[in-house]
């Protein structure tokens, strides 16, 4: 059960405080009752016909403790603003009202240097654990010249469907936490998926806007979780002559491994580059098994990369390499549930 709060501007009132949080009431009319656990949501609109104007004001102005799911409808338009979910906002879902991801969009332009840092350069930062997003738009318009991020997520059991992520470097910053991208599209040109989240992108489109490289991933430890697995993905772009990778290795263990995807012939033949590091050559994780397309080309890879067999292949499968000692389901896990 849902529950739909229209608060608006009075969203700062002791009135509307109340009605919120029921703990606050029943701190002043009784004992304290156990907290229920319904949905809760609430709608942005720029024009000022929802209950906020900007993500942002309706984040501050989220209900902490004893809330379930908070759902956030975002209307159709373009909101030039930066978002932050903080860690104690778990189970929050931003959900965007349009036809389709390009008409509700989260756009900021924020280079790494302007902002001290690629890691403080990001449109959208997400800390809450649980946390969901549909049809949207998430960009960082700065371009060519500096890492500027899209979105950040720091999120286990995080689930994106038809969601579009844009920028030119470290687009996507998939840094913790098992992540789960379905039907997706992501472009950029340098390292522009990085991070060690255990993460699975599930037939998206992985568009490469010029030469470079699609995954920065990070793994430090040879036994360590992280790693990327694109699962029938498209891999498109223009072959400007300079090439693309399919990923180099930001730390020593880096995993990412492809399994029944489509390349295009921007993918370079030898398919991987060991960031100017021999000794990562024998530590890197990169595996590839059933590419298609002029792009795939498994005999002039580099010989320090995998071919897995179709028995290798099952343990990269979503269900199976996101599960976790919860037996967590990306597949089923829904998008308004608490």
């Amino acid at each position: 059960m849902k529950t739909r709060v229209r608060i608006g501007r009075l969203a700062a009132t002791g009135f509307v405080w109340l009605a919120l949080c029921p703990q606050a009431h029943a701190a002043r009319s009784g004992p304290r009752r156990r907290p229920t656990q319904k949905a809760i949501r609430v709608v942005v609109a720029p024009n000022g016909r929802g209950d906020f104007t900007t993500i942002q004001e309706a984040m501050d102005h989220a209900p902490v403790e004893g809330a379930g799911r908070l759902i956030i409808e975002i209307r159709p338009g373009v909101y030039h603003e930066r978002v932050i979910i903080p860690q104690d906002r778990p189970r929050v879902t931003l959900i965007g009202l349009g036809k389709s991801p390009a008409d509700t969009v989260i756009t900021y332009n924020m280079s790494a240097k302007a902002a001290g840092g690629t890691f403080f350069s990001s449109t959208v930062e997400i800390n809450g654990t649980a946390f969901r997003a549909e049809n949207l738009t998430f960009q960082n318009s700065y371009g060519p010249g500096s890492q500027a991020v899209a979105l950040a997520i720091h999120s286990d059991r995080a689930v994106f469907r038809h969601c579009r992520f844009i920028g030119y470097q470290d687009t996507l910053y998939a840094a913790t936490g098992r992540q789960y991208y379905y039907d997706c599209y992501i472009e950029g040109a340098v390292d522009f998926i990085f991070g060690n989240a255990r993460a699975v992108f599930d037939h998206c489109v992985i568009r490469s806007n010029g030469p470079g490289y699609i995954t920065a991933e990070s793994r430090r430890e040879p036994d360590g979780s992280g790693g990327y697995v694109f699962y029938r993905c498209r891999l498109t772009g223009q072959n400007t002559g300079k090439g693309v990778f399919l990923g180099r290795p930001w730390r020593s263990y880096s995993r990412v491994v492809y399994i029944d995807c489509w390349m295009g012939n921007q993918i370079r033949p030898s398919g991987w580059n060991n960031w100017n590091s021999v000794a990562k050559e024998k530590t890197a994780w990169y595996a590839e098994y059933g590419s298609t397309g002029p792009g795939a080309n498994p005999e002039a890879r580099v010989k320090w990369a995998r071919k897995l067999t179709r028995h290798e292949a099952q343990h990269f499968r979503p269900q199976r390499f996101l599960r976790g000692k919860d037996n967590w389901n990306p597949i089923t896990a829904g998008s308004d549930q608490p």
